[in-house]
């Protein structure tokens, strides 16, 4: 076990009721709450200011998401352990969480008890998803992102051009390509990405539900 009092911890979220009851939990349970936000851009502030070793940060806040505190931190180099506090249980979300190699992963339906499980786990530097999640939704997300990464560097450029919605046509003309090239890439990604329609609609449609993911390749 380690010393509760020697954690200190960043706690974001933009619902005010939600922030204080964290606030409450942490301070009667001796956690060192050194900073707390009701957006991105404060929670960053506090992040860099007081360095914590874990932040815990709602995903859907104004001026910044949680995901892209958590980015911005990482780049500068930051060394803080992040857990997502969320309401979100999509696949999509499990991923971008995977791919950011974020530390955990927990729902507001959550007990507090779980959530010290999960600030152990993660200063042991394992990863923890809340129980609520089934382990077939993390091993799905996982391979989803096994898939992505599967992809060239010039496959994963136009894939974030077909999740901005961008035809055939605007792609070639912005990459300074023929479209039958483009249109031979998104034959490959169709196939190593194993959409069962391998009409270029359902790529279309794959990439504009998984955008967040995407736009993290």
């Amino acid at each position: 076990m380690f010393e509760k009092s020697k954690i200190s911890i960043v706690i974001a979220d933009d619902h005010p009721m939600v922030l204080k009851g964290l606030y409450n939990e942490f301070n009667e349970n001796n956690y060192n709450v050194v900073g707390k936000a009701k957006d991105g851009m404060q929670a960053l502030e506090e992040i860099v200011t007081h360095k914590p070793v874990i932040a815990l940060l709602d995903i859907d806040m104004p001026l910044l998401t949680g995901f892209e505190v958590i980015k911005i931190a990482k780049e500068k180099g930051i060394d803080t352990k992040f857990i997502i506090l969320s309401f979100h249980k999509e696949s999509e979300y499990i991923s971008k969480a995977q791919v950011l190699q974020i530390n955990g992963y927990l729902l507001k339906e959550d007990s507090f008890s779980e959530i010290e499980r999960c600030i152990n786990a993660v200063l042991k530097d394992e990863t923890y998803f809340s129980s609520s999640f089934s382990p077939s939704s993390i091993s799905n997300a996982s391979e989803e992102l096994i898939k992505l990464k599967r992809l060239t560097p010039s496959e994963k450029t136009i894939l974030k051009l077909i999740a901005k919605q961008l035809s055939s046509n605007q792609i070639a003309e912005q990459l300074y390509v023929s479209v039958r090239t483009v249109e031979k890439h998104r034959s490959n990604i169709i196939l190593k990405l194993n959409l069962e329609s391998h009409t270029a609609n359902a790529l279309s449609i794959w990439a504009n539900s998984n955008r967040t993911i995407i736009n993290e390749l």
